[in-house]
């Protein structure tokens, strides 16, 4: 299910549009002080026209915020990544961070002093009621599968709804040429995998890298169109079932240390090596950070450069 950025425009027109009701705080009169309302997961809520002290709660965030020129003063980061995204550049150097995804640090959130606090549904809704007496909250309803609607939203609450277009219809032109400059990508089937520290999985056409992969023209191995299954991000595969990861092309990463030696346990093992694209050379090892956790318009940006270096020619 392909959707363009003038289709996701639309999608979130309402959030958007909003933008244009900005009201002032009679006292302070400033500029930053105006509001404007934006309509969200969780409801409505007033949020300033310009916010100079945002934090953000889940890695796409970090990836919409930056992406727009905006330097969080803090971030909740993945239980089992060390610290903050590295492929964002040294400017995650001063963000703050402020607990995980799934159990942020109010405490800490509290002292940033934030206008603004941007987080998901999916992984904090027990933690609206109390985010929001902190400061004025924007969460988005679902991850990866509504990447490129949640960067919107995102956009909309950050004063940054033009840009945040331009960047995504930016984005999907590229998407398109990398497609084109590989020259029939629906022929290379892609297989995407992902060790974690108890499991293996698989990635379907809904998950955020599956989407990248649709955004390019390119196939997917039968299997992991995971076309009987209701949830198309992912699916699960033993050790002993390497055989239904194998493509014409894979994609392997790990997220975090334990997932990183089962990977190497695994690959070093017959039943990967026999596989046919292991075999053609064509299994390529990327960051965990920008395939799964990045989420956003910046990581999409760096596995359309994976792609573009892996799979088209000089």
């Amino acid at each position: 299910m392909r959707r363009s950025a003038a289709t996701l425009a639309a999608v979130v027109a309402l959030g958007v549009g909003l933008t244009g009701c900005a009201k002032s705080d009679p006292v302070a009169g400033t500029d930053e002080a105006q509001t404007h309302p934006v309509v969200h997961a969780m409801g409505t809520t007033q949020v300033p026209v310009h916010p100079q002290r945002v934090v953000v709660l889940d890695t796409d965030k970090i990836d919409s915020a930056l992406s727009l020129g905006i330097v969080p003063v803090g971030a909740a980061t993945a239980g089992e990544s060390e610290g903050l995204p590295t492929y964002l550049g040294d400017k995650v150097a001063s963000i703050k961070t402020v607990g995980l995804l799934t159990e942020p640090d109010l405490e800490a959130i509290t002292a940033l002093k934030p206008d603004l606090i941007m987080g998901s549904k999916f992984r904090q809704e027990k933690f609206y009621d109390e985010l929001s007496a902190i400061a004025p909250t924007v969460f988005t309803e679902k991850v990866g599968i509504t990447w490129k609607e949640n960067f919107l939203l995102d956009g909309a609450a950050l004063g940054k709804a033009q840009e945040a277009k331009d960047l995504l219809a930016g984005y999907e032109k590229r998407a398109k040429e990398v497609g084109t400059q590989i020259g029939d990508p629906a022929a290379k089937k892609i297989s995407i995998v992902r060790f974690r520290a108890t499991e293996i999985r698989v990635y379907g056409p809904e998950s955020f890298s599956g989407i990248v992969m649709g955004d390019i023209g390119l196939g997917r191995p039968e299997r992991q169109l995971l076309a009987d299954k209701d949830d198309k991000r992912f699916d699960k595969v033993s050790p002993e079932r390497m055989s239904e990861v194998d493509g014409d092309v894979i994609f392997v990463c790990a997220f975090g240390e334990k997932a990183v030696a089962q990977q190497a346990q695994v690959t070093a093992g017959n039943l990967w090596k026999n596989l046919s694209a292991v075999k053609a050379g064509k299994a390529y090892t990327v960051p965990d950070e920008t395939w799964m956790t990045g989420i956003g318009v910046t990581a999409a940006g760096k596995i359309l450069d994976d792609v573009q270096k892996y799979l088209t020619t000089a």
